[in-house]
């Protein structure tokens, strides 16, 4: 399955000028969408089919509509997606017409592929910068969408018109989804979408709250209510008011809050500790859990009665795996937001061989986990192109073979996986090495050299090497970062012989 990393909308009355663009455009790694005029252009744009337009390149002369009447149109309907336009004649006033009228990019005809490449790269990363500093502005104001959730998926598109009817209730709301698939942005979304938008959105980890506070930062405390309460406490339910309150892990919380927080729902007032008299709170509340909690209530680690109070309206969240058409728009998204903040503005794109390979992997994290592979390609990569090679736990995990170094990095980005390579046994060990033969920092075979499987003696041995080489030999730092004790630690180091000077606690 050939992926790509966009959809480009060609709009050209002349046959055989969108036939060049169009292969073109699948040749640089993005997919296209054909229209023959102006007309038609605005038509799709402003149709279910253009929030999946990426981009446009526009003809500025065609009969009826031009290029300039037909990007006016889509600019009025409040479409942000960036236009190229191109045109057999390249006058100072026709590029000034060009741009005032919408455009951020002016192309001669006929144009060369490379400055053609250059240009929708370009604007590519900088309509994702743009997008995800909106989305940042609009989760600090309260007022995110959605809009602006990045998807492509049926099934995602399911959730989004579930979160749009909540919105505009203050029915209790319960996402349930694994970890790291987005359940606090729909929450933000549906708190964005309703009247509740620009109050407080107050977030409640309520698995990282140790259980004898968790009474006390819900509900708050009145000074001298219990031993260290030495001030007035406001709690989350308080801060609150008047806007969303976001449980999330909710299944986490103990018996005896679970009792408070039906109180709190069923009448509207909280009881903070200490307190002599209720306090009204007016909130609304959406809880979330990446556990059944159904299975949580028939074995008994959660009330039936507030199960039934949080589960008014249910929206699943389906896991990253399940949507994996969404994995080049967030992929394209995030590399736009590290490639800014790491101050590496020449990466710039993700090839379609690295995009086909993270469409091919699971994700057991989700979008989380995509997000720091991500973060962490950006931060190895050296060209101006996140490649496969880029991408090396994810190119091992699933077994994707990875060109040899003596490929030079264009080469790569450039080509499809060559021959040579894609014919190699779906056994063999991911080609994947780095100056000198030797496998990057972080990369462990799972095979040996005549194809089998690694013992986990050798693999565990690697590992400690590997730790002590890391944490330059802080054997306090090693233990810890690998899950044992250092007695335990120092028992392995003599079992595979590592005790003679290799390891010692230098740096401690």
């Amino acid at each position: 399955m050939q992926s790509a990393s966009g959809r480009i909308l060609i709009v050209d009355d002349d046959p055989i000028q969108r036939r060049l663009l169009q292969e073109a455009v699948t040749r640089f790694g993005y997919r296209a969408r054909t229209a023959e005029d102006g007309t038609e252009a605005v038509r799709l744009m402003t149709g279910p089919e253009g929030a999946d337009i990426d981009l446009i390149i526009m003809d500025m002369v065609m009969p009826e509509l031009d290029g300039i009447g037909a990007l006016r149109k889509i600019r009025a309907e409040r479409i942000a997606v960036p236009v190229i336009m191109q045109t057999a004649h390249g006058g100072i006033d026709t590029v000034v017409n060009a741009m005032s009228a919408g455009a951020q990019d002016f192309v001669v005809k006929p144009v060369a592929p490379e400055r053609l490449e250059v240009s929708i790269r370009n604007l590519m990363k900088v309509s994702a910068l743009e997008g995800e500093l909106t989305r940042i502005r609009k989760r600090t104001t309260g007022t995110l969408t959605f809009n602006d959730i990045i998807t492509r998926s049926p099934a995602m598109e399911r959730v989004l018109r579930l979160g749009q009817r909540a919105a505009s209730s203050n029915i209790p709301i319960l996402i349930e989804g694994e970890s790291g698939v987005g359940k606090e942005l729909i929450a933000r979304a549906i708190q964005g979408s309703g009247e509740r938008k620009s109050r407080p959105f107050v977030t409640v980890n309520c698995g990282a709250i140790p259980d004898n506070l968790v009474e006390s930062i819900l509900f708050g405390h009145e000074k001298g209510a219990f031993t260290g309460a030495v001030d007035k406490h406001v709690g989350k339910f308080q801060e609150a008011h008047g806007g969303t309150l976001f449980l999330d892990e909710v299944g986490e919380l103990p018996m005896d809050v679970q009792v408070k927080l039906l109180r709190a729902l069923q009448e509207g007032e909280i009881d903070p500790i200490g307190s002599r008299r209720p306090v009204k709170v007016d909130f609304r509340l959406i809880s979330a859990t990446n556990r059944r909690l159904i299975d949580l209530v028939k074995e008994g680690g959660f009330r039936e009665d507030l199960y039934y109070r949080l589960n008014v309206f249910p929206i699943w969240i389906p896991p990253l795996r399940d949507r994996r058409e969404d994995i080049p728009a967030l992929a394209r998204h995030f590399l736009a937001r590290f490639a800014a903040e790491e101050g590496k503005t020449q990466v710039s794109g993700i090839s379609a061989e690295a995009l086909e390979m993270l469409q091919a992997y699971s994700w057991p994290g989700n979008i989380r986990q995509l997000e720091n592979t991500v973060f962490r390609a950006v931060v190895l990569c050296d060209g101006d192109q996140l490649i496969a090679e880029d991408f090396p736990q994810v190119a091992a995990a699933i077994d994707h073979p990875l060109p040899p170094p003596e490929l030079d990095r264009q080469t790569r980005q450039t080509s499809a996986i060559p021959s040579a390579i894609s014919s190699a046994p779906a056994s063999a060990e991911p080609a994947f090495t780095g100056p000198g033969g030797t496998a990057p920092f972080g990369f462990m075979r799972s095979l040996d050299d005549d194809g089998h499987m690694r013992t986990l003696a050798a693999v565990e041995e690697e590992m400690i090497r590997s730790a002590i080489s890391h944490y330059s030999s802080r054997m306090t730092e090693v233990a810890r970062r690998l899950g044992i004790g250092r007695s335990t630690l120092y028992r392995k180091l003599k079992d595979y012989g590592l005790d003679d000077g290799q390891a010692q606690d230098a740096a401690e």
